[in-house]
């Protein structure tokens, strides 16, 4: 029996290479496996924990849609929707959310860490936290466990979000039986938290990513800002140790990553590093930034994808919907 592989990007900014490495490019592998049911969608509602404009909700989301597309997800294959457009994920978040302890609420990163921001600044404990980003776990935990999802793969500072999923799964399923597969993560763990042009992780929150479909000359002079050490071009440079490299070895072909890896031991400049990065990135990108910037100029044309996505995953989630209210006693 196949697995169900499930996934989703929050329209909170336009795709970036670690939204690519992370995210699109583990879940499309996964897409090709015979093996796996893979279902995809646009996280335009947890984008709203932020993004409160109109145009540029609208705008993002069909960013987030187009760049799948692009990037070679079948929407024959897979189910590929928009979270907005599936009102049975936001029943179940409210069923859920009756069986999800407030402290572990309160765990979560986000709303963590922003707590700690204002515990620095002297601000009030809870200073910009909506109830949409202190709750926007149990929302995730309905995105994953209505398609009854053993497999999601996420980025290693994601993991929380699968294991409160779980957390809620389990204390639902003391109560009522086994209702809800209890989901795995998978993470690519030489990409578990990809280098941004600072060195830092790569992050809109850091204003240090790149991103995916930029113009050719501005991913140039993009790539020229990445932080590099002061070494001289003559000196051997260790390959694991650079973002260029690590970003370098995503576009590029065995081979190239070989005699890339070769060229750093021998020494390299890292304008020359920077050239080779551009090269690739850019070769690979050419056709999908493409077929990008033509799905956004005839967002008529995502909408019909997307529309037919969410016939399917309603069709799909529909039979266990019904048989999650049968087992907490809301149909006779």
């Amino acid at each position: 029996m196949n697995k169900q592989v499930l996934t989703g990007i929050k329209p909170t900014g336009r795709i970036h290479l670690g939204n690519y490495i992370g995210a699109i490019k583990p879940a499309l592998q996964l897409a090709e496996k015979q093996s796996c049911d893979t279902a995809y969608f646009v996280a335009d509602y947890h984008g709203l924990t932020k993004i409160h404009d109109k145009q540029e909700m609208k705008e993002l989301s069909y960013g987030v849609a187009a760049a799948w597309l692009a990037l070679g997800l079948n929407p024959d294959r897979a189910i590929f929707y928009r979270q907005s457009d599936v009102p049975e994920i936001f029943e179940l978040s409210w069923i859920l959310a009756c069986y999800a302890p407030k402290g572990l609420m309160n765990r979560a990163h986000a709303y963590k860490s922003l707590v700690e921001e204002n515990k620095e600044s002297g601000k009030e404990v809870d200073a910009g936290v909506n109830m949409g980003l202190f709750t926007y776990p149990i929302l995730m935990a309905a995105d994953i466990l209505l398609f009854q999802t053993e497999i999601v793969p996420v980025g290693k500072d994601q993991i929380q979000h699968v294991e409160i999923a779980r957390d809620i799964a389990e204390n639902f399923n003391k109560q009522y039986g086994e209702i809800f597969v209890i989901p795995e993560y998978v993470i690519q763990e030489e990409t578990a938290v990809l280098p941004g042009l600072d060195g830092r992780k790569m992050s809109k929150s850091y204003n240090n990513t790149i991103p995916l479909f930029e113009e050719p000359k501005k991913l140039q002079k993009l790539i020229n800002k990445i932080k590099t050490d002061s070494s001289p071009p003559e000196e051997p440079k260790d390959p694991d140790s650079s973002v260029i490299f690590a970003l370098y070895k995503e576009f590029a072909t065995s081979g190239q990553i070989k005699e890339m890896r070769r060229r750093f031991q021998a020494g390299i400049g890292w304008g020359e590093a920077k050239k080779e990065l551009f090269q690739v990135m850019n070769s690979f990108v050419e056709e999908p930034r493409n077929r990008y910037n033509e799905l956004m100029s005839n967002p008529e044309d995502i909408d019909f994808i997307l529309d037919k996505g969410a016939e399917r995953a309603r069709n799909k989630i529909l039979p266990f919907m019904r048989e999650i209210k049968e087992n907490i006693g809301l149909y006779h």
